[in-house]
């Protein structure tokens, strides 16, 4: 039942066939005035057509906003994760969740700037997406009116929707009239396919599924060597040359894909509750992932670096699940942030048919101490002698077990 009170709707919007239908059902359900937002995330795509096919649906040329956020997208959403060495049940470097937050913060903002009372997205009722999109909103603007069509309209099968958009005089493509084999989200981080093709776990990606990477088998024979370097956690350079984030992202994601680097096939839980298979390619973001763990080798103390790894699994499960603005992930950032004060240097690495190998990494802030690790006698004074009380202590309760079980006959 559409909400009567709803004057005014921000809904994000692709310019692909299902937001162009979702335009026109907010306008003939809810009968009130639509605002677009298309953001370029670094999807790949021309955003020009999208404003005029609003144009085209009867949105004002002052209700149409499109935003380029590639460099706040990786400076204050990808960046920040990746100091974290987020990754989603061990292998999803969350491409499509951390973009959710902004595109919704987004949203919000626009709905408080043109006095917007409602926000829409095109997420459906099966997916991680609603939730993101949903709980940055309520976060931001805890009175905000959420609409989304997918739980609300009875358009369920694809003729259903070819048919209303002819009846709206929405323009179908040649290519849209038939089902999609797979669907598609893309942005400057990675690119996502899921459903139809890639439904069944046990059957191989087809090759025509991928889109951001070559084959490792058809990557280069020659490895390509290169040098990332990092300031406070963060990618600055590469090869010597600073670069933005968003400009430096999208280097490395040349590397990768010309490498062949940041395919995978993954069946993963879905916070809703079902397992889905989706195929991920992330070449920019995988050499990085590598490249940060590496300068964090040499430069974060053991208690430092192990705590990160324990909170790790429990901060990428608040970006899955769409707790980006929540306190607890707030809290855990700033942790991570402490811990990348002396995060800074270099790391070389050989891209090489898929792989990324660490080659060589050095900084000012190294804890490393060749004279402490050599097999010969170093500089730094060690007694091997120490070990012998340092293991009788950490014995202590070992041997008290041992001597129960003992004496108990276990």
């Amino acid at each position: 039942m559409a909400d009567s009170s709803v004057k005014k709707v921000v809904l994000a919007y692709s310019g692909g066939l299902d937001t162009s239908i979702i335009l026109k059902w907010l306008q003939t359900t809810y009968r009130c005035e639509v605002v677009t937002f298309t953001a370029d995330l670094g999807q790949g795509e021309e955003l020009g057509p999208a404003r005029d096919k609003a144009l085209l649906l009867g949105i004002k040329p002052e209700n149409i906003y499109i935003e380029d956020l590639r460099e706040e997208f990786v400076r204050d959403y990808v960046f920040p994760m990746f100091r974290a060495n987020a990754a989603y049940e061990g292998v999803y470097l969350l491409g499509t969740s951390i973009a959710r937050p902004l595109i919704a913060k987004k949203l919000i903002e626009i709905a408080e700037k043109t006095g917007a009372d409602a926000v829409s997205h095109g997420a459906t009722g099966k997916g991680n997406d609603q939730v993101r999109f949903e709980l940055t909103a309520y976060a931001l603007k805890p009175d905000v009116v959420v609409i989304a069509p997918w739980r609300e309209w009875d358009l369920r099968s694809r003729e259903q929707l070819l048919a209303f958009a002819e009846q709206h005089q929405i323009p179908i493509a040649k290519d849209k009239r038939g089902e999609a084999p797979f669907s598609v989200d893309a942005n400057l981080l990675h690119a996502s396919s899921e459903g139809k093709v890639l439904e069944d776990p046990a059957v191989e990606v087809p090759d025509y599924v991928y889109s951001r990477t070559i084959s490792p088998e058809d990557a280069p024979d020659k490895p390509t060597i290169i040098t990332v370097s990092f300031e406070k956690g963060d990618a600055t350079a590469i090869d010597g040359v600073k670069l933005s984030p968003a400009t430096l992202l999208a280097k490395l994601n040349d590397l990768g894909r010309d490498n062949g680097i940041g395919r995978l096939d993954l069946v993963e839980n879905r916070f809703v509750g079902m397992k889905s298979r989706g195929m991920y390619e992330t070449p920019g973001g995988t050499i990085l992932h590598a490249a940060h763990r590496a300068i964090e080798s040499i430069t974060l103390d053991r208690g430092a670096a192990h705590l990160k790894d324990q909170i790790m699994p429990q901060y990428a499960e608040l970006i899955y699940n769409g707790f980006w603005f929540s306190p607890e992930r707030e809290m855990l950032q700033a942790l991570i942030d402490k811990s990348q004060e002396f995060v800074t240097g270099d790391v070389r690495l050989k891209l090489y048919k898929g792989g990324v190998h660490v080659i060589g990494r050095s900084s000012d802030y190294s804890l490393y101490d060749q004279d402490l690790v050599t097999f010969e006698e170093g500089a730094v004074a060690y007694d091997h002698r120490d070990a012998a009380g340092f293991i009788k202590l950490n014995a202590l309760r070992l041997r008290t077990l041992g001597q129960r079980k003992k004496k108990l006959g276990l």
